[in-house]
This record gives C-alpha cells, structure tokens and sequence, in this order.
C-alpha cells in the first residue's frame, strides 16, 4: 500500500495512517538533521 492510498484511507477517520510513533521518529530525526546543518554552517566561525 502506498503513502497516499493509507492516506487517502484515513481522511474518512480519526485515526493516524502511521503508528505514532513512527510520527514521533520522523519528527525527531528531521530536529536532528536540521541541528547538524546549522552546527555544520557555523563550524570554524570566531564566536563573539
């Protein structure tokens, strides 16, 4: 089944199409990546 069929599928409920915590990972691992781009676009820079 793809995304957009469970999608899809659960407008008509009240129910995630994902466990949630699989909701809770991905959000975390996209924190996480956003926190290494911004510690790797100040890496080297004088602190004031």
């Amino acid at each position: 089944m793809s995304i957009l069929t469970a999608v899809v599928e659960a407008a008509g409920t009240r129910e995630l199409p994902v466990p949630a915590f699989v909701v809770g990972l991905i959000s975390f691992g996209i924190l996480l990546a956003l926190l290494f781009m911004t510690l790797s676009f100040g890496k080297g820079r004088p602190h004031t």
